[in-house]
């Protein structure tokens, strides 16, 4: 009786994988986010330009001010896509990267960033749910025109927040001797 070994090619990395791996770890942009201070400030630039994206969109979709809000949204991305490219480079494609590219290390880091996240965005969540009631309770104003802008930006920064908290938890990489 012979068996035979089978190898599963969900574990094996593709070369999709190889290729996404390699633009995440490139030093060229290394410079971007080389420190802890650098990496701070590109993520507060994140979400300014997070914010003033989403705001400008929902100019669009509320038709207010349309074309300066089109104008914003759409150079407000230009930024927003570069910044999104460093930090996914300063986490080594932590949160972009299929597991099976991953150690052990890089997954349970992938871990606590997501969970680290994912309660600040129940914060998040519990803040906008008091406030919009708030708001309905002491201030007597109808809220159904809240929901929709109030739901799409905790949906936002429930989107991007493990990509901020990861930034942020980046150590920098050790001096050559």
């Amino acid at each position: 009786m012979t068996t035979t070994t089978t190898t599963t090619t969900a574990q094996t990395p593709t070369r999709f994988d190889r290729r996404m791996y390699a633009l995440m770890n490139d030093p060229a942009a290394a410079p971007v986010y080389a420190t802890a201070a650098r990496r701070r400030a590109v993520v507060a630039a994140h979400v300014l330009l997070t914010a003033v994206t989403a705001a400008a969109w929902l100019g669009v979709v509320y038709d207010v001010f349309l074309g300066a809000s089109l104008a914003v949204m759409c150079v407000g991305m230009v930024g927003w896509v570069f910044l999104t490219g460093a930090l996914n480079s300063a986490t080594r494609g932590l949160l972009e990267l299929r597991s099976r590219i991953l150690d052990e290390r890089q997954l349970a880091e992938r871990d606590a960033v997501r969970a680290r996240a994912h309660q600040l965005t129940t914060w998040l969540l519990a803040g906008a749910a008091g406030g919009v009631g708030s708001v309905a309770l002491f201030a007597g104003l109808r809220v159904e025109s809240l929901v929709f802008p109030v739901l799409f930006a905790v949906l936002v920064t429930h989107w991007v927040m493990p990509l901020w908290v990861g930034g942020l938890r980046v150590q920098d990489e050790p001096e050559e001797d």
